[in-house]
């Protein structure tokens, strides 16, 4: 049987008899993998520790029947740890595999692998706000599958911005014009924050107010339920206490 090797983000694990466990990756050249890794569950086990959710690992890999088998694993990102101790950044590390998980349905990205591994490095190292860094995550996460917000100009029109209208459903901020009756309007300082958690400006991002990042992510969770028709279970979970 054919064997392959790639670098790997672990999704999330399933059980699988008494030793065994299925693992979904997000690999860099394969897209999306379901793998079994055998004898994983056992405490003698040597890479069982290495196929946790949010780790990131070079993976050798034999084509199955119905699912690949993990054959080596070795650590290239222990990020799993770290972000485990800390609970916010834990239940948004969670909201980012299952968002890559959904958004790698069809086929894998390149795109998608490197922003996803660089948000959970992020995360491991405490380099910005837990709730910051998966508010970026997730702009730019489906941005990347075709669904990029726009938070200048008229998402409906192109009316040059800015403009302090919202409507999710129509892409981000619309002009007057566009916007129906009733539409939600926004505070500059929060579309701005929008539009630096989505171009990645962390000098801006970081100058937020509790509140501004408060509606900022109110947005984000309303966007990202819209284009993900079945929705984030782990969103609702996510912790918000703004740093």
């Amino acid at each position: 049987m054919p064997v392959y090797r790639d670098e790997a983000v672990v999704l999330r694990t399933h059980k699988l008899g008494e030793a065994d466990r299925i693992v979904t990756m997000l690999t860099r050249q394969h897209g999306k993998v379901r793998a079994v890794a055998k004898g994983v569950r056992r405490t003698a086990s040597k890479f069982g520790s290495r196929l946790e959710p949010f780790m990131v690992a070079d993976v050798q890999l034999y084509e199955g029947r119905s699912l690949d088998i993990i054959t080596q694993a070795e650590s290239i990102g222990a990020y799993g740890a770290s972000i485990a101790d800390d609970y916010a950044s834990y239940t948004a590390a969670n909201a980012m595999v299952e968002t890559a998980d959904k958004l790698t349905e069809a086929e894998g990205s390149l795109q998608q692998y490197l922003l996803l591994v660089g948000a959970l490095r992020s995360l491991s190292r405490r380099e910005h706000g837990a709730s910051l860094t998966l508010d970026s995550y997730l702009l730019r996460a489906l941005s990347m599958a075709g669904w990029a917000p726009s938070f200048l100009d008229c998402a409906r029109c192109g009316a040059p911005g800015p403009h302090l209208a919202i409507v999710v459903q129509l892409g981000g901020v619309v002009c007057d014009d566009c916007a129906p009756q009733g539409a939600p309007r926004l505070d500059k300082k929060t579309v701005d924050l929008l539009g630096a958690l989505l171009s990645g400006d962390w000098v801006h991002a970081e100058e937020a107010s509790e509140t501004t990042r408060s509606k900022a992510s109110g947005v984000v969770a309303a966007y990202t339920q819209w284009h993900l028709e079945r929705g984030l279970r782990s969103l609702q979970h996510v912790s918000r206490e703004h740093e």
